[in-house]
């Protein structure tokens, strides 16, 4: 174990291992939560390190473990700061300091963790990181279960309030690479959320998106499968449900919603009498299952993709269990190179785009496939 004031740098890991930085201070339980999932991550991935950030007093109970450097920082970014607040006046906050982990030829850290204010962290990522030649705007995406126990993957889920069609095709891009690179599937199926599944359907701007995916798909860029419906994403009908941020986080907040509002359904109705508590008892393993594939602690951790770097949003009332699966996923992302893979993907639609449009060059793979 090292510890370093939050100016001082932490050296870049060894090749073989995965170095994640983490935001001990931010959501609503702070170190209560962050320090002991960190602990148990750190027992279920031997080829993982932590750089914790945080208050010394906050840390101290790290100090004497193992594969993990200790960065102090002296302020913290709360819940209610605003974005300017974040970005200007706590210049030395965990998160800040935690993000900085990333920056550089040689970073301290692969990837970064946070449960804090999720406008303040795409802003302090943003500024830190930049975004790569290809990407206008980051976009957050988050894996949502569906009936086949698997994922689909949303994004935008309200980084982006309002998008281009070019944007929403930069996401599908974005989104492939992550589906590519943490469930291991080659080629992703991508779906547009749309009102209908007829190309006819939606604003302009949904339908202008659907001609460039299907110019994408058509040049062996995506796996696109037209437009989809809000009950696809739980159907697992594609990989990849695009949209953008105010319908992505209109129905993050819906579903979690109704998970909420069904479980204390389930609750009231095996709680009404004697005969409903017994039949509660005979019921309580198929209860379990069902409860454990619908907990969303399990599916706990967002990307923020489009960054120059890997930076992971875990729910603010996160508790330990649901923190550790962020840490995760930002594990399985750095170890198998979801950075390489979306500059990738980006740089084959750039190519083939501007070929495509019988330019050299383009600005960014939306322009060149609308040039097309």
């Amino acid at each position: 174990m090292n510890q370093r004031p939050g100016s001082a740098a932490v050296s870049a890991p060894p090749a073989s291992v995965v170095r994640i930085a983490v935001d001990c201070m931010g959501g609503d339980h702070g170190p209560a939560v962050t320090l002991p999932a960190c602990r148990a991550f750190l027992n279920q991935h031997p080829e993982a390190e932590l750089v914790l950030v945080g208050a010394a007093a906050a840390l101290e109970p790290a100090r004497a473990w193992n594969r993990c450097s200790l960065v102090v920082a002296t302020e913290v970014v709360t819940m209610e700061d605003t974005v300017e607040v974040a970005l200007r006046k706590k210049r030395d906050s965990s998160m800040r300091v935690a993000i900085s982990q990333l920056k550089g030829d040689a970073p301290a850290a692969q990837a970064c963790v946070s449960a804090g204010n999720t406008g303040a962290l795409m802003a302090v990522a943003r500024y830190l990181l930049k975004t790569p030649e290809g990407i206008d705007r980051p976009a957050i995406a988050f894996a949502m279960p569906n009936r086949h126990d698997g994922f689909t993957t949303v994004l935008d889920l309200g980084a982006n309030v309002d998008c281009t069609p070019e944007n929403l095709l930069q996401f599908a891009v974005m989104g492939s690479a992550l589906a590519s690179a943490v469930e291991g599937k080659p080629e992703p199926t991508v779906g547009l959320l749309n009102i209908g599944e007829e190309a006819i359907k939606g604003s302009e701007t949904i339908k202008r998106a659907g001609e460039l995916l299907r110019l994408a798909a058509a040049r062996g860029q995506l796996d696109f499968r037209g437009n989809v419906e809000g009950d696809d994403i739980y159907k697992g009908t594609t990989d990849i449900v695009v949209c953008d941020g105010f319908v992505g986080n209109v129905l993050l907040k819906t579903s979690e919603g109704l998970a909420g509002m069904l479980s204390e359904f389930i609750r009231q109705e095996f709680t009404r009498g004697l005969f409903s508590r017994l039949a509660a008892l005979v019921a309580m393993p198929v209860l379990a299952r069902f409860k454990a594939r619908v907990d969303p602690r399990r599916y706990n951790g967002a990307a923020l993709l489009g960054l120059r770097g890997l930076v992971f949003k875990s729910h603010g009332s996160a508790d330990a269990f649901a923190f550790e699966q962020a840490l995760a996923r930002a594990y399985d992302a750095a170890r198998n190179r979801l950075l390489d893979r979306v500059h990738e993907r980006i740089v084959g639609t750039l190519q083939a785009s501007a070929t495509g449009a019988g330019h050299n060059t383009g600005d960014s793979a939306a322009t060149a496939a609308q040039a097309a």
